[in-house]
Parts: structure tokens; sequence; C-alpha cells
């Protein structure tokens, strides 16, 4: 009989929990043969990932997973095999009640946010001993060996070279989300929360020599982007030219075309940690937004994936990548590190890249997960 799993996740962020816990429950049940169930309390959100899906349905089966409606007045339901708390959320208590009363305990998985920080390779797959006598592990997704590895499937970078390789491909993707390359220009994408640093940022991408087309998908960021602009209801299909800039506005698109938007352009500026690690796998240069959180200490898990990623550059690459990613995340001035970043512009390129197979030969999250299950047993 195949294992069954069941994830909970509670939308809190937008899209970035249900983002997450989406492409895992989809790898599991695709790549593993397992049987998955996923808990949404929100499924106006899963929605904008799945528009097939239906916003009503307490229960319903998109792309081979059980999709169902975590309610307030939860009802009596068998737990599953492996129980996964995604991000912190807290399950049900008649659920936590049902799973002490299961003859063969399940494993259950408290599934961290990601983070580089030294300590999770050492907090990584310990127990914690409940009250009722269950036990909770905590899984650590990360950069380095030691620790959880990062959501990645299969074939994942060989449809990327693919397509990379194929200007037909990228030329018939862009046109299907409304988008015409302009020539000569560096494509762009844009996927932040609020943040004061764009007008910076857009500034020195107008001034520029080179001409420079900004994607922008629904979101946060369009309020500051409107600022900047001097206009008001930027809606999807919206364009604008400003000196060696050209911004449009896309659709919000689901995670597949999402990950061909990362592979089409040049550079791209993403947030949160759904769109950071479809990022790295695009193997280009990019900028990441990361949540901010109180007292800062957000930056300390930024500059901690920063000593990791910028190991192998040159001084001056390090030293412009550094300063862009810092002024970014506290909202200050980038223009002059955005002009160095682009003065070692191969370098970066080629580091993306590289920085990409590197990750690329660690075990994948969903792997991981259930080789952890198999040595649980």
């Amino acid at each position: 009989m195949r294992a069954t799993w069941d994830i909970f996740c509670s939308v809190v962020d937008n899209y970035g929990d249900i983002g997450v816990t989406w492409r895992l429950a989809r790898q599991l049940v695709a790549e593993h043969g397992l049987v998955v169930r996923l808990w949404v309390d929100d499924l106006g959100a899963f929605v904008r990932l799945c528009p097939q899906a239906d916003a009503q349905a307490q229960r319903q089966i998109q792309q081979g997973v059980e999709v169902c409606l975590w309610a307030g007045d939860w009802q009596a339901t068998e737990p599953a095999d492996v129980v996964i708390e995604a991000f912190a959320c807290e399950l049900p208590a008649l659920y936590i009640s049902a799973m002490v009363q299961r003859p063969q305990k399940p494993l259950w998985l408290n599934l961290e946010y990601l983070s580089a920080e030294d300590w999770v390779a050492g907090c990584h797959g310990l127990p914690s001993l409940q009250s009722n006598g269950l036990s909770k592990f905590f899984f650590f997704p990360g950069f380095t060996m030691g620790s959880g590895g990062l959501l990645r499937e299969r074939k994942l970078l060989a449809q990327r070279r693919a397509f990379q390789a194929d200007e037909s491909a990228r030329t018939l993707f862009l046109r299907s989300i409304g988008v015409t390359p302009l020539p000569g220009a560096r494509l762009i994408s844009l996927f932040a929360y609020e943040n004061a640093a764009l007008a910076s940022w857009l500034d020195a991408l107008a001034a520029d020599a080179q001409p420079n087309q900004l994607l922008v998908p629904e979101g946060r960021i369009l309020a500051d982007l409107q600022a900047w602009l001097g206009c008001a209801g930027l809606r999807a299909g919206d364009s604008q030219q400003c000196g060696q800039l050209h911004i449009q506005v896309l659709p919000f698109i689901q995670q597949d075309q999402y990950d061909r938007l990362l592979w089409s352009c040049d550079f791209n500026a993403v947030r949160g940690e759904d769109s950071f690690v479809r990022a790295q796998w695009a193997g280009r240069p990019m900028l990441w937004h990361i949540y901010q959180q109180t007292d800062d200490a957000h930056l300390e898990k930024l500059e901690a994936f920063l000593a990791l990623y910028k190991e192998g550059l040159s001084a001056d690459a390090q030293r412009a990548l550094t300063e862009l990613w810092q002024a970014w995340n506290t909202a200050q001035p980038v223009e002059e590190s955005w002009n160095q970043l682009l003065q070692n512009w191969p370098e970066q390129q080629q580091h993306a890249e590289s920085w990409c197979l590197q990750r690329a030969s660690q075990p994948d999250l969903a792997a991981a997960l259930v080789q952890f299950y198999l040595n649980w047993l």
C-alpha cells in the first residue's frame, strides 16, 4: 500500500506558503507515487496558482493531489502516515488527537522556512517530544549538505537548458503572455514586496546606455511602480516607456509559466522563498527581496545567504552583489551598486549557472523528505 501524506498550509503572506506546499505536493505524487492531501485554509490564494481549481470545493483532485479546505470547524479525519505542518502552522487539535489514537503513529514533520544560517544543519532532523507522547521532527530546507535541500523536480534543469537553448521556444512563450522582446534590450523580471529602493533602480534603468525591458507580474510592488510613473490604476497589459526603460505589467501567472519567465529573462528580481528558489534554478543573475521580520532578523538571513552565494566571485563582483542586495533590502539607493554589477556582468552570469549546478548536486527537498520517512520506518 502506498504511503499517505497530509500537508497542512496556512496562507500567511500572499502566495509563498501555498506556492511551496503546492509544488511539494505535486512532486510527491508525480515522482514518488504517494497519496497526498494538501490542506489549505485559503482556497482563493490556491486558485491564483491553479486557475482550474474550484475555490468553493471542500475537496477536489488537482494534478493528482487531493486539495482539501482546512476549515475552522474541523471534521474528524483519519491522519496520514506522514503529517507535515508547513512553516509553523498549528495542526487542528482534533487531528492531533487522532494522531495519538492511531495504532501506527504517523511521522510528524515541521517543515521550516528556508535559511542559510549556520545553525540549520545542526537542527535539521532533530526530534521534539510532545506532551501527548508523539514526536515531531524539524525539517529544514537548505543550501548545503546536512540540510533538507531545495525543491527541484527531477527534470527541471534539463527542461530549463533545453528552453534556454531554443530561441523560438522563448519567443513563443513570451508571446503567449503578451510580451514582444525589444531588440537589444536586457530582459528583467520584477516580483517584490513594497520597496522604497525601487525608484532609484528604475532611475538607473531609464538612464542606462542599453534598453531595459522590465516585466512586472501583478503584485504588491505595483503601488511603488505607479508612484514612480506618476500614474494610477496600472493593470495587466499596461506598458510605459521612460528613457531606456520599457515597463510592462503582466497578469498573475501559473507556477510553470513563472518558471519560464525566469528562464527567459537576463536578470530576475524575486521575493520571499518560492520565487527565490526558482530564480536560482533559472541560472541567471538575480536580486532577492527577503521577507521583512521584526528586529531586522531577516537581514541576518540575507547575510548568511550572501556569504554562501558570493563564494567564487572576484572581489569587485562580490562587492557589487553584496551592496546591491543590502541596499535593496534596506530601502537605500541602488543606482551605484547596480551600475557596478553591470561592470562585471559576464562573471555574474557565469556564477549564477555555477551556483545552480552546485545546488543541483544535492538531494532535492521532496526526495529528502521521502528518504527521511523511509529511514524512520
